[in-house]
């Protein structure tokens, strides 16, 4: 598919149909997440490939709020290999991917190269945070990725 920004991203499985909003790169040089009083939007990483282009599109998102409780992504460990994910576009076109995969790595050792690394196809990848919660860093210590591939 052409590149074109998502708009929503919506995972029936776990009951997700939520805005999606572009993002770029934090003061730390990691990818941006939506603002903390945003817990039901989720992020697109923007400076990588859209979802339906070849290449590895990234969308993030809280797994809660002190505020609210549980955000948009609270449940997506539940996900299972053969759920689906549709991602609306603003070019109007649908870009509908099969979950692979999911799995939880600590937040020091992710490897990179897996989560973001360019497969030849077009895939995406839904992360949240997960794990123990650290008090001292206000974090949680690992992070809970979706492997997905777009549907034929």
């Amino acid at each position: 598919m052409p590149r074109s920004q998502p708009t929503r991203i919506r995972i029936p499985r776990i009951g997700v149909d939520a805005p999606t909003v572009p993002l770029g790169l934090d003061r730390n040089q990691q990818i941006a997440v939506p603002p903390l009083d945003q817990p039901k939007t989720t992020g697109w990483y923007k400076l990588g490939p859209s979802p339906g282009e070849v290449g590895t599109a990234v969308v993030v998102g809280h797994v809660d709020s002190r505020a609210t409780g549980r955000a948009v992504f609270f449940r997506l460990g539940a996900l299972k290999p053969g759920d689906t994910i549709e991602v609306p576009r603003k070019d109007g076109k649908k870009a509908r991917f099969v979950v692979d995969g999911v799995a939880r790595y600590p937040k020091k050792k992710l490897p990179l190269n897996l989560v973001y690394g360019h497969t030849g196809k077009a895939q995406l990848r839904v992360i949240t945070c997960g794990g123990d919660y650290d008090k001292a860093t206000k974090s949680y210590k690992d992070n809970i990725v979706v492997f997905a591939t777009l549907a034929p």
